[in-house]
Parts: C-alpha cells; sequence; structure tokens
C-alpha cells in the first residue's frame, strides 16, 4: 500500500492517451536525457550498447565509433532498439521509452548529414574531449527513425491514463 502515492494502486485505468499528447510527453521525456541504450542486431546475438544521443522530435541522432561491432551490425541490418528511461523513485515516478526503429547510418556531408551534427551539439562533445572546435568532426552520423514507441509513465494513471502507451508511425 502506497501511503503517499494512493493513485498508484489498483485499479489501473485503462485510457489511451490522445497521440498529440503521447508524442509531446515522448519529446519531453527524449529533450530530458541524452543517454539510451542502443541495441543492434550482431552476427552472434543482440549487442546492446549506452550512447549519447540527441532528439529531433522522435528522431534521435548518435555518432557511433567508426569501425564498433554496433556500427557493422547496423550497417548489415539496420533495425535497432532503443531504450531511454527517467530517473526512478518508486512507482510514482517510473518513465521510459522503447523504440523500433531503423538506423540510418549518413556518411560525411551526404544529405542529412548537417542536420544530424546540428541536432547532435558537436561543438560541445569535442570541447569535452579537448578536440579542436573550429569545424565539425568529419564522421558518420546515426539517425534513428521510429516505426514504433513503448511509452511507460506510471504518472499517467493519477491523470486518468493507462500507464503503458503505444506510438506507430503512420502508414
Amino acid at each position: 500500500m502506497s501511503h503517499a502515492y494512493k493513485w498508484v494502486e489498483p485499479p489501473w485505468p485503462q485510457n489511451p492517451l490522445p497521440r498529440e499528447q503521447l508524442e509531446d510527453r515522448i519529446q519531453q521525456l527524449l529533450g530530458s536525457t541524452n543517454l539510451c541504450v542502443l541495441a543492434t542486431i550482431g552476427r552472434t546475438g543482440p549487442i546492446a550498447s549506452p550512447i549519447e544521443y540527441y532528439a529531433d522530435g522522435l528522431d534521435l541522432y548518435m555518432l557511433p565509433d567508426p569501425g564498433t561491432p554496433k556500427l557493422k551490425a547496423m550497417q548489415r541490418d539496420p533495425r535497432v532498439s532503443i531504450a531511454v528511461h527517467g530517473a526512478y523513485h518508486g512507482w510514482h515516478s517510473a518513465r521510459g521509452v522503447q523504440i523500433f526503429g531503423t538506423a540510418h547510418v549518413i556518411a560525411p556531408h551526404a544529405e542529412g548529414w548537417d542536420r544530424g551534427m546540428q541536432v547532435f551539439r558537436w561543438h560541445e562533445w569535442m570541447s569535452d574531449l579537448g578536440m579542436d572546435t573550429s569545424k565539425p568532426f568529419e564522421r558518420q552520423v546515426l539517425k534513428g527513425v521510429p516505426h514504433k514507441i513503448l511509452y511507460t509513465e506510471t504518472w499517467l494513471w493519477k491523470l486518468g491514463f493507462h500507464a503503458k502507451q503505444k506510438w506507430e508511425r503512420p502508414a
């Protein structure tokens, strides 16, 4: 029994969140942190790695290290799953997304690379590493494009909605 948050106890609401509100809540979560776990399909099985990202709406931009098994896996099979979560301090605060989508590996100066570098905040990234910040780092950018997002937020119970919501890209 919760003494501080009575609404975390059953029965829980089953109502879906309107799409616009769901997209807004997902974007707010994606914008409130910048570390995710990126899962790919390697030659011998799954590869899940923590990686820095920056969101552009529901799309995520990352700078994968060249030549890594993770990057090679995405070049071979672009299907990815990405997990992002907020801080957890009990059932009243559970919040996260699981994204199912496609990895687009964009070569330097190819279409979409400039946008990816703008969103990723390359300047701060390079400055933190003591690198020359006079021009963007010339490496591949990864754009994760979701097809389906499973969003969990237990605070939605208090607002009269189901804690688990599903977003899907229109066909």
